[in-house]
């Protein structure tokens, strides 16, 4: 059997010691503890230490489960008599900082609902039924322990990334005194990665706009921003020009996004096709409706009976259907400049490979004279700058999308979020467990 002093060891309660230990009536077991803490002693109100003793109370605040199970703690305190003759109290219960006076939970039980928000990954509404907590209980210990954990200031990274999630619907106000409506909560959220790094989500803005995105990057000291080389984005004008405005010295990288604009653009030049054939949208039985799963694949990936499907069968239709087919070469010979960046991972990009590439998908969409193909060879040339950057640097933008993934997921859990600075925090906690786990093992 186990004497006071190992029992008091094992159930570990910091400022109270165990007195004894039984099974109730239900088979619950019951823990009796005392204080052990001489600095309870202490008046709250003058901090003078009492020396006689009023009367005896017992407290029974909820604590974690232990040993598999629940526990009853019954704390056994005394009320002491304030000996100081100006105080205004003339007597107070023991207190600690684990149970403080009129509370009825324990400090660790508080604490651990908002480690298993943070670290654990767990809704507030969750974390409240499995710890019989409040979901404002829960939401207070969250963000206390959410702003211990999460970094004040970002470290220093090579690679900033920037992209945008929703967040929601748009919330409109209007002002009482003018009758003009305002945007309350903008539907879209910013978020600022570490590319390279483990650090996961910087920050996030509400709000798609360049002035946003500057403001948030100057907010943070010269050092941080100077030692931003890269910064990878999606083809969006207006990170481009935040980034041209805030960090004028580092570079843009454009990477896989582009084949998912060249993706859209074939999509576009099927659709006209087809209803300059038909006069109508494409639907189930039209030749090229039915290839179009495999005019979103990569060639490498097409069997040899797929691919001369997919050419028979676009050829079969006419000229309509050549022009189709044009636009998947186009599509392909995009992927094949692209693709030079993995060819040399090793030996490093060869510029006269990539000028070459380059000169074939602008000679093939120009001869093509289809609009789309021609608009994505001037998006193409646009937006050179940041797509040779990624081809020479092989840096892409996968760690934010990541990140949104992981953005979205949280917010499906919790069925939405109402406020957005929760809904900010929540991210950033979700986004950033790796990185915790790895710098502060002793906290999970």
């Amino acid at each position: 059997m186990l004497n006071d002093t190992d029992a008091t060891v094992l159930f570990d309660l910091d400022g109270v010691a165990v007195a004894r230990v039984y099974r109730d009536s239900d088979g619950i077991r019951v823990v009796q503890v005392v204080t052990a803490d001489q600095a309870a002693r202490v008046c709250p109100g003058c901090g003078t230490r009492a020396t006689r003793v009023k009367g005896l109370v017992t407290t029974r605040p909820r604590d974690l489960e232990h040993g598999g199970g629940p526990v009853r703690l019954q704390w056994r305190k005394r009320r002491w008599v304030c000996g100081a003759t100006s105080c205004h109290r003339g007597s107070f219960t023991e207190q600690i900082p684990q149970l403080a006076a009129g509370m009825r939970t324990t400090g660790r039980l508080r604490r651990a609902a908002g480690v298993a928000v943070v670290d654990g990954g767990r809704t507030l509404t969750q974390a409240g039924r499995d710890l019989g907590l409040s979901w404002p209980t829960v939401h207070r210990e969250f963000t206390a322990y959410a702003r211990q954990v999460l970094p004040g200031t970002p470290a220093p990274t090579d690679v900033l990334g920037v992209d945008e999630v929703r967040r929601g619907k748009p919330v409109w106000e209007q002002d009482e005194q003018t009758g003009k409506w305002r945007l309350a909560t903008d539907r879209w959220h910013v978020g600022f990665v570490d590319v390279t790094g483990r650090q996961g989500l910087f920050g996030q803005v509400e709000g798609r706009a360049t002035t946003v995105v500057v403001d948030w990057i100057t907010a943070h000291d010269s050092d941080w921003q100077a030692s931003i080389r890269y910064v990878a984005i999606d083809m969006c004008a207006v990170f481009r020009a935040a980034v041209r405005r805030a960090l004028p010295h580092a570079q843009v990288v454009v990477g896989f996004h582009v084949v998912q604009l060249a993706n859209r653009r074939l999509a576009e030049l099927r659709r006209r096709c087809t209803w300059a054939q038909r006069r109508r949208r494409g639907r189930r039985g039209d030749p090229e409706w039915a290839v179009r799963g495999l005019l979103r694949r990569n060639a490498e990936d097409l069997t040899a009976e797929q691919r001369d499907t997919l050419t028979r069968t676009l050829t079969e239709i006419g000229t309509y259907g050549r022009w189709i087919l044009t636009g998947w070469h186009a599509k392909e010979k995009l992927r094949t400049l692209l693709r030079l960046t993995a060819k040399h991972a090793h030996t490093g990009p060869d510029r006269h490979a990539i000028s070459n590439a380059r000169y074939q998908f602008m000679t093939h969409c120009l001869d093509s004279r289809q609009p789309e193909l021609i608009s994505l060879a001037q998006t193409i040339d646009d937006w050179w700058d940041g797509i040779e950057a990624y081809i020479l640097t092989g840096i892409t933008n996968a760690a934010s999308e990541g990140n949104n993934r992981l953005i979205k997921l949280e917010a499906r859990n919790a069925f939405g979020f109402r406020n957005p600075a929760n809904q900010r925090l929540r991210s950033r906690c979700a986004t950033t467990r790796q990185a915790r786990r790895d710098r502060l093992p002793d906290q999970l």
